[in-house]
């Protein structure tokens, strides 16, 4: 799986950093899941090779506008650009009604159909290779995290296989398709010759959320935890009053569950690339390096991070995005 920031700010957009926005992509083919839709979410994918055409889903975390204020033109522009597939939107059931409104009053017609699922009552989604489980979080509304587990992709026990005698050719892919077989008077059946490699790969997406502990459940069997840093711990007041958290606290939760990999995102528009040492991005670096022993990255826009089968990840060149002015 491939995390592709399209947006990395809080609250307001900066020169290098737009609204909340998150691409998931499958780890084969071409197909991906966005995780929120702030304003102008459209014209970040405009400088990736993402399609509107291979969107599976959007997910919405909760219902604050730099979250989902750039869902109604993306998708009037998905329309425009020839969808015609259906659309799953997964999101707290005031989303629906808020988006049709819209529709309505700006005269949307839509080229393909909408599914909406409501996250409120919605533990797991099953995808085609992931499944999609919910976590409540605690925010000014109500507000939750998409965990993304892939499904397991057996290998084929081949020394089985041989030391059997059962020869090589369609027999090996029946069964490695989950077929049972008959071979030498006997029957084979597929689950006894397939075996599990590697655990699945798991990635907690969180939306805004003040208490990251909540989180300790969904972050077992995970390798990658997204988390928002809107402040650093001098910030600590006004974090707790909007519900936010701060860069030492999520590091510290991500310590305390022994989480390989930290990915800090959603800062607010007063930590900057240069400025003073308080207000530098550097800042929410250093704090969260000083709770957090595992690898830490700190997202930016056009940023993308790859997590191999061995539950690696490492980030990848961010080629293709525009250059800041």
């Amino acid at each position: 799986m491939n995390l592709l920031f399209l947006g990395t700010s809080a609250g307001t957009p900066t020169k290098q950093r737009n609204f909340s926005g998150l691409a998931l992509r499958e780890r084969r083919g071409k197909g991906w899941y966005l995780i929120d839709c702030g304003e102008a979410t459209q014209h970040q994918l405009l400088h990736t090779p993402l399609s509107l055409h291979g969107l599976r889903a959007i997910l919405i975390t909760h219902m604050h506008g730099d979250h989902c204020y750039g869902l109604p033109g993306l998708l009037a522009s998905a329309s425009m650009n020839g969808r015609v597939e259906p659309l799953l939107i997964v999101a707290p059931e005031a989303l629906k009604a808020w988006l049709l409104a819209t529709f309505e009053a700006t005269q949307v017609t839509l080229s393909f159909s909408l599914a909406f699922q409501f996250v409120e009552a919605l533990p797991c989604i099953d995808f085609e290779t992931l499944e999609v489980s919910t976590t409540r979080l605690s925010h000014g509304v109500d507000s939750y995290a998409y965990s993304f587990t892939e499904k397991p992709t057996p290998a084929l026990d081949t020394e089985k296989l041989i030391a059997q005698g059962v020869p090589r050719g369609p027999l090996w892919g029946q069964l490695y398709n989950g077929e049972n077989v008959e071979w030498n008077g006997e029957i084979l059946e597929s689950r006894a010759y397939l075996r599990m490699t590697q655990p699945p790969g798991k990635i907690v997406v969180a939306g805004d959320n003040d208490c990251p502990a909540l989180l300790a459940s969904a972050c077992e069997g995970a390798q990658v935890l997204v988390h928002e840093a809107t402040y650093t711990a001098a910030m600590a007041d006004k974090a707790a009053e909007v519900r936010h958290s701060y860069a030492g606290q999520v590091a510290a939760f991500a310590e305390s569950v022994a989480l390989p990999h930290l990915v800090l995102t959603h800062f607010s528009p007063r930590y900057q690339s240069r400025g003073e040492a308080a207000s530098s991005i550097e800042a929410i670096r250093q704090e969260a390096q000083e709770a957090y022993t595992g690898t830490l990255y700190l997202a930016r826009d056009f940023a993308e991070f790859s997590l191999d089968k061995a539950g690696r990840l490492t980030e990848l060149s961010a080629a293709g995005a525009p250059s800041a002015t």
